[in-house]
């Protein structure tokens, strides 16, 4: 019975130990999930949020057990519900800049903050019904390309955790929620500020090098 014990004991310690990361070791992580984007600014916004895919594949390169360099490339669909007929949806390709912080007793908890840059991939105004205003002046439905209105880089604060589950030393899975906040204004126009928030729940496959 004790050397049953004490195999367990080690097996355990075995496997608490080869959960963590050393130095130079990487690992990718491909994910998809749910996001909602919307709009802020200096003026008062009653917009709904935009609901949209966050997908990507993202990467940690380790400088210790604690410590990783968070990048990779993400689609990320952004913009607002205007109105009940009116939506604009931006589309950009976001390289993600971070530190991330892995904690916990075998460090399956992750805190990643820092920059991200994107960059304008599209960007259309989905009209359905109605106008916008009281005029006689009507907008017919259909889809409006609206990308040269729009900044074609936009510089963001991102902001996340997760937690990784993991089934062997060279895969575990992801569950993690991530945000940005958008430092730079959408539009080319400076006469107003308007800027993006995102938010997305995912769920991915990290896979170790």
């Amino acid at each position: 019975m004790k050397k049953l014990i004490l195999v367990v004991l080690i097996l355990t310690s075995i496997q608490l130990f080869s959960q963590q990361r050393n130095r130079g070791d990487i690992e990718l992580n491909p994910k998809i999930g749910t996001a909602a984007s919307n709009y802020y600014g200096e003026v008062r916004l009653e917009n709904d949020p935009l609901s949209s895919v966050n997908l990507g594949i993202e990467t940690d390169y380790f400088f210790n057990n604690r410590w990783s360099f968070h990048s990779g490339l993400l689609f990320q669909r952004m913009g607002s519900n205007v109105t009940s007929y009116y939506s604009e949806k931006i589309n950009y390709i976001t390289i993600p800049l971070n530190a991330n912080w892995h904690f916990g007793s075998t460090r399956k908890w992750y805190l990643n903050f820092g920059p991200s840059a994107g960059f304008l991939i599209s960007a259309e105004a989905d009209i359905k019904q109605g106008s916008f205003d009281p005029s006689d002046f009507t907008f017919s439905n259909g889809t409006f390309d609206i990308k040269d209105s729009v900044n074609s880089f936009q510089l963001g604060l991102n902001f996340g955790i997760g937690y990784k589950i993991f089934i062997n030393e060279m895969l575990s899975i992801s569950i993690d929620y991530q945000g940005m906040t958008g430092l730079t204004n959408i539009s080319n126009d400076n006469q107003y500020s308007i800027k993006n928030a995102y938010s997305s729940f995912n769920v991915g496959g990290v896979i170790k090098l």
